[in-house]
């Protein structure tokens, strides 16, 4: 149970004003191998996954685009294509490392024009009202410890008639897969984290985060809450992962 004071950490109790420090150690940790997990993981389902969200974003030629807890940059590559030369996307993380890394892999890879980058936290995003077409979140917003606060925020920098994307894990549909999940995010994952990261207790925090995020119709409810109209979501996978679409007027 939180209080006011408290916060989660995986399943761990743990004081609000910690848990950015205790998440910035997870990701210091697996900044480097994060891409390369990320394949583990999903079996490289994720890049299917990023696609349909970009799609469900609506984002055109010319728009200005904000990718936050964009990490390594593989939202980010696929927003520049479509905002183009005359658009701009924003690439950023409340983790350096993680910002250093997505930042070095889009220059190695010859994009740079179009495309800045911000360290920042997401309950306080320091750019104007009325900045961004679109706002997209990706597999980040179950690590903020005010996501109520990170939403309006969200919602303060979009243009009116923007649209917030929250691509994240969420909770299977069926028992079925549910099970099956379970064991693969508790038994195995871990594991692999283990020999591909050198690292257990970050995968397996990673696996606990996804269980204490809110289901889908709650994170639906949060998005109108702090003032999204039109919100909606879209299960993937049967449900293991979702996307939230919700618009400023």
């Amino acid at each position: 149970m939180t209080t006011e004071n408290t916060t989660h950490f995986g399943f761990k109790t743990v004081d609000a004003k910690e848990k950015v420090k205790l998440v910035r150690g997870v990701f210091d940790s697996v900044a480097s191998q994060y891409d390369i997990m990320n394949d583990l993981m999903s079996l490289g389902i994720h890049r299917i996954w990023k696609r349909v969200a970009i799609q469900l974003s609506n984002v055109r030629a010319g728009e200005r685009v904000l990718d936050l807890a964009g990490g390594t940059g593989d939202l980010t590559m696929l927003f520049e294509k479509r905002v183009g030369d005359k658009g701009e996307v924003v690439l950023a993380d409340i983790n350096a490392a993680m910002l250093r890394t997505g930042r070095d892999r889009l220059i190695d890879k010859g994009l740079a024009g179009n495309i800045r980058y911000a360290q920042v936290n997401a309950e306080c995003l320091p750019f104007a009202d009325n900045t961004f077409d679109c706002v997209c979140i990706g597999f980040g917003l179950r690590n903020v410890t005010d996501k109520d606060a990170a939403l309006r925020s969200m919602l303060r920098v979009l243009k009116p008639g923007g649209r917030v994307i929250v691509l994240e894990f969420s909770h299977p549909t069926d028992p079925v897969t549910e099970k099956v999940y379970d064991f693969y995010s508790f038994k195995l994952l871990p594991k692999i984290g283990a020999v591909v990261a050198k690292d257990e207790d970050s995968y397996r925090y990673l696996a606990e985060s996804i269980r204490m995020h809110p289901k889908q119709d709650e994170l639906k409810a949060m998005m109108e809450k702090a003032g999204f109209d039109r919100c909606e979501y879209f299960n993937m996978t049967q449900g293991i992962v979702a996307v939230h679409r919700g618009y400023k007027f």
